[in-house]
């Protein structure tokens, strides 16, 4: 493979520069080192653990509600939602009176796992973000917020 560019009587896109590629790498690796880690310790993979963590946060979502916080695929989460329930990591309920909607929590074996869990990512975030000053990271914090809501309102808008 080159490193050479691309001849100039095509489209000149320099993924290095393109910020959507970036992004991509890096929450790659970042979800990949810290993947590692929790597969080890617990068979989860990374989409298992996206949903837990969700679960953790917000219990009693259904699998639509887990989708559309995480933005992943939904057959993605069924798969993990399928997996988790199968090792009894997850529950599934009926919610109260409307019998087609079901919704997910953590199990009390699932919430061993997240209490062992969500604190290691949040000391690997730490380890991230240490070459940044406090006014980065909240400059880093509030950029981010902006481009998920304006941004992708304004890209969303000319595509």
């Amino acid at each position: 493979m080159s490193d050479q560019p691309v001849s100039q009587e095509h489209a000149n896109l320099d993924l290095e520069r393109f910020l959507p590629y970036r992004l991509s790498v890096l929450s790659n690796r970042v979800s990949n080192a810290i993947s590692s880690e929790y597969h080890r310790r617990f068979g989860l993979a990374i989409t298992e653990w996206r949903v837990m963590a969700v679960l953790g946060r917000f219990p009693g979502l259904s699998a639509r509600e887990v989708t559309e916080r995480t933005a992943m695929d939904k057959v993605a989460v069924s798969r993990a939602v399928a997996r988790l329930l199968e090792r009894e990591l997850v529950r599934r309920e009926i919610h109260g009176d409307d019998r087609r909607r079901s919704v997910l929590t953590l199990s009390e074996a699932g919430y061993s796992v997240y209490d062992e869990v969500a604190p290691m990512t949040l000391t690997c975030e730490r380890h991230l973000l240490e070459p940044l000053s406090e006014d980065e990271r909240a400059t880093l914090s509030r950029l981010i917020d902006k481009l998920a809501g304006d941004g992708m309102d304004a890209m969303l808008r000319h595509i």
